[in-house]
């Protein structure tokens, strides 16, 4: 092991593509997950998920075999509805239905001031990407909660991510978009905080199949650990992306 690892303190993984893919654990990530937890190291979930609650995240992952409690996992749906709740907003949320569910207790009420998008396959169609632009065209704000260009699908094939989708509005309506899941820096400070590791960023490792949007940005700024695993969403000379 390099020598600059040997001093980890703390560890971020991502979940899907990293430790599952959809209902599929990767090979041996039950067991590496136990060993890793026996050394004392502190463990997090980081996870750019947005096609589901955090409840029903948590109830997969524990069904597949993984001991963890909620409270360690940190998703970027709870991110983006921490944004919401702190603007204040109404906002027009192009989300599955299953995500949807965490967001019953917020008012969507139109004038929408706010457009949120996630990973949302059977959403992201011409009608609410036209709901989008209009709303954007009002004066709302464009609130990305991740804007990954692509990801594994259970097949194990790559399929679109929400990163063009959001390029798009981007684009169309003049308007740049607030991002609020990896690899914004605020949100694996998120899970540093609660790990006490804020102060000591070069003590925690991440680790993850996208070498941009795991291992990039925020990742990069803090000076994280970073290591990229050959699973998910990893292709062939992915490293020489690494910034």
């Amino acid at each position: 092991m390099p020598s600059r690892f040997a001093s980890i303190k703390g560890v971020l993984l991502d979940l899907s593509g990293t430790l599952h893919i959809d209902n599929t654990v990767t090979p041996r990530a039950v067991e590496a997950l136990k060993l890793l937890r026996n050394t004392g190291i502190k463990v997090r979930f980081v996870t750019n998920s947005t096609k589901t609650s955090d409840a029903r995240l948590h109830a997969k992952l524990s069904k597949l075999g993984f001991e963890l409690p909620p409270s360690e996992i940190f998703t970027s749906l709870s991110a983006a509805k921490r944004l919401v709740q702190q603007h204040n907003y109404r906002p027009l949320l192009i989300l599955e239905d299953e995500a949807l569910e965490q967001f019953t207790d917020i008012n969507q009420d139109e004038p929408y001031n706010a457009v949120v998008i996630g990973l949302a396959p059977s959403k992201l169609d011409y009608r609410s990407m036209n709901s989008a632009f209009t709303a954007l065209l009002g004066g709302a704000d464009l609130v990305g909660i991740h804007r990954a260009k692509y990801y594994a699908s259970a097949e194990g094939q790559l399929s679109l991510g929400p990163g063009g989708f959001i390029a798009a509005l981007e684009f169309a309506a003049d308007k740049k978009a607030v991002l609020v899941g990896k690899p914004a820096r605020a949100f694996y400070e998120l899970a540093l905080a609660d790990m006490g590791l804020l102060e000591s960023p070069e003590s925690v490792a991440m680790v993850g199949d996208d070498v941009l949007a795991d291992l990039g940005g925020g990742a990069l700024e803090l000076g994280l650990l970073r290591a990229l695993v050959k699973t998910g969403k990893y292709r062939e000379g992915d490293e020489s992306k690494a910034e």
